[in-house]
């Protein structure tokens, strides 16, 4: 395989897994129908900088370096996964409420932001995809530049993806169909969340 050919499969499997239905996604899109295009963004936004950041500590090696202390990896899962569990609460809790308003004003917007990074910098996975991903379109011995050209390339997909999800989920339409069946959108946000909250915490390697 060229390098060329390797650089353009990892950023293939690096948007394959930013599409794909996660934490991430699912909490970006219950915001921008819920709340609105403003907070969808911004949801968005703070999932694109722990992305990023995740990002750059694969393609400097520090991803390496923090693999080497067993604690950090058994915090971030733990962590991550007690913070899944209580997005998780947040979302059955609506679902069950007899009447759950739909305004922009139930949470502070200056938090929107923060619950996005919180969910991705909160999430071992992210880093260790993209050390996978890095080392699928970097190939041993590869210039310097492919790593540069693959996480750029990356970022760009990736803030494509998750601002894109806002956008499209924030549309008129996508918020009529959301109010109409609130309960069964938050229940699923609710058991997915503690799905990989409870993934997380149980997980041993």
């Amino acid at each position: 395989m060229s390098e060329i050919d390797a650089i353009f499969l990892g950023i293939g499997a690096y948007l394959v897994a930013t599409i794909s239905p996660g934490p991430a996604t699912l909490a970006i899109m219950g915001v921008a129908a819920r709340h609105g295009r403003a907070a969808g963004l911004k949801l968005a936004s703070g999932v694109v900088c722990g992305s990023l950041f995740w990002g750059l500590c694969a393609a400097f090696g520090l991803a390496a370096v923090m693999a080497k202390f067993a604690g950090f990896f058994v915090f971030l899962k733990i962590g991550g996964g007690l913070y899944l569990l209580w997005l998780a609460f947040r979302a059955l809790r609506s679902a069950l409420s007899a009447d759950a308003k739909l305004n922009a004003h139930q949470t502070k917007p200056g938090n929107y932001w923060l619950q996005g990074l919180a969910i991705h910098l909160t999430n071992p996975k992210a880093v260790l995809a993209w050390v996978a991903i890095l080392s699928i379109g970097v190939q041993q011995g590869a210039p310097a530049w492919h790593s540069i050209a693959m996480f750029g390339s990356c970022a760009l997909l990736g803030i494509a993806v998750f601002l894109g999800y806002a956008l499209v989920f924030s549309t008129g339409r996508a918020q009529a169909a959301y109010a109409r069946a609130r309960r069964w959108f938050e229940l699923l946000f609710g058991a997915v969340f503690a799905a990989a909250g409870i993934m997380l915490i149980s997980e041993r390697d």
